[in-house]
């Protein structure tokens, strides 16, 4: 995102989105080609990959370039990295995947995390403020401050942005369907293809000067947001998120915002925050709490029923291992 940043304000939005993923694409068929996956066969393959790919291809890319046209890196990237909730939700409604309190504890301090990461300190401070003098309303006897009007924060385009973050859950949870009908790796590829293409053709009707402004370090960075952004990433996260647990992969996204401060300050020479401190330190420990949800349920139970059979006395998480062998329990 902050490659893509830098370069948006030297060529057209819907352009840019599908060369991101399109070329990209082409290099994950190639890369699947020479691994021997096998190809896409059969109507019902395609036509899945082709709602894949309009979905998180060109809606997401669409709505994401989009939006970095309208809002501020800060809040939109804390709309877009809360997307781990809506997977959540889906995944709870359509595969039962189990969250528990541990899970649900975690997506939240994700969101704070990634909130006082990407929010200005001072909308954080100013909501802290705000609802400490609402819960005290009543032992003060004073007025309660008047809180933020939601609707100022959509007059700058993050609704795209939210509409983007929708349709990247959505399209996470898609591979598993994809994924019964067309191996995910060469489906990953396709469904780049087939949604950079729409992109590419808005944009020949829509936008101008798409390329004749770009200078040789915006090809520099659109060659990493291709090949590194988009083609390794898609082609690991979907791999993965065709048979592992989609709650615990889609909160690896929290970790985004940690990785762009960290460039800032070594590229840039940025520095963080108390705020933006303590907004890393809850992000890690969401990511913790969500991918070690099972294990700490289970070590703070003591005795754990699983699938009809009583597992004994559990003093220790350390012992969860043996547990689930001992019942042939894969892991979560």
């Amino acid at each position: 995102m902050v490659a893509m940043k830098g370069v948006i304000s030297h060529t057209a939005p819907l352009f840019m989105a599908g060369l991101r993923i399109l070329p990209a694409g082409i290099l994950i068929l190639i890369v699947g080609a020479l691994m021997g996956r096998p190809l896409v066969k059969g109507w019902q393959a395609w036509l899945w990959i082709a709602a894949f790919g309009l979905v998180d291809g060109t809606l997401f890319q669409g709505f994401l370039a989009e939006g970095l046209m309208r809002t501020g890196a800060g809040l939109g990237s804390v709309m877009i990295d809360s997307q781990p909730l809506a997977v959540a939700l889906m995944s709870l409604w359509l595969f039962q995947e189990h969250i528990g309190l541990w899970g649900w504890l975690g997506l939240g301090l994700g969101v704070a995390g990634i909130s006082c990461i990407g929010l200005p300190n001072d909308l954080i401070l100013n909501l802290v403020t705000n609802g400490i003098g609402f819960f005290n309303y009543s032992s003060r006897g004073g007025v309660i401050p008047p809180l933020p009007n939601p609707y100022s924060l959509f007059e700058s385009g993050e609704w795209l942005m939210l509409l983007a973050a929708l349709s990247m859950a959505v399209g996470t949870v898609m591979i598993r369907f994809v994924s019964k009908h067309a191996d995910p790796v060469m489906a990953t590829g396709w469904h780049m293809i087939l949604g950079g293409l729409p992109l590419w053709g808005i944009s020949s009707v829509t936008e101008t000067q798409q390329w004749s402004n770009l200078v040789p370090s915006d090809w520099i960075a659109l060659s990493y947001a291709t090949i590194f952004g988009s083609a390794i990433a898609y082609g690991l996260f979907f791999y993965f998120a065709s048979s592992g647990s989609l709650t615990s992969l889609s909160s690896l996204t929290f970790l985004t915002p940690i990785f762009a401060l960290f460039f800032g300050n070594l590229l840039l020479d940025e520095t963080l925050t108390l705020v933006q401190w303590g907004g890393v330190g809850l992000t890690l420990m969401s990511i913790y709490l969500i991918n070690q949800r099972d294990n700490l349920k289970l070590g703070f139970e003591g005795v754990k029923v699983w699938g009809g059979k009583e597992v004994g006395e559990v003093k220790e998480v350390g012992e969860v291992v043996e547990v689930r062998k001992r019942l042939k329990i894969p892991n979560s």
